[in-house]
């Protein structure tokens, strides 16, 4: 999959002061990103001491998926670029060679 294929699914917004990153906003807050991105889509999840959510990653040929599973059982998803991509993970601190 790749990260056209991802943007045509939604209303992806650019989140601002972040180059290379959409956020998904009005989707349903309990869609996972396995909803999001079907069952073929290969994800895992990832610890990092930068969130305080549950981290759920999905690398695209091209960039990612990271969401973010709160709590209350909503979630936060985001497409990046492959630029945008390796930046957040390396904020998040987590290995980029997992997801490339």
């Amino acid at each position: 999959m790749k990260f056209d294929d991802v943007l045509e699914m939604g209303h992806w917004v650019p989140i601002r002061d972040c180059p290379g990153r959409y956020t998904l906003p009005g989707a349903a807050p309990t869609l996972s990103i396995a909803g999001l991105l079907g069952a073929d889509a290969s994800i895992r999840r990832a610890q990092s001491p930068k969130a305080r959510d549950s981290v759920w990653i999905a690398g695209l040929e091209d960039g990612g998926v990271i969401s973010y599973a709160r709590p209350d059982g909503s979630w936060l998803h985001t497409l990046n670029t492959a630029a945008g991509f390796e930046r957040k993970l390396r904020q998040l601190e987590i290995d980029l060679q997992m997801w490339v």
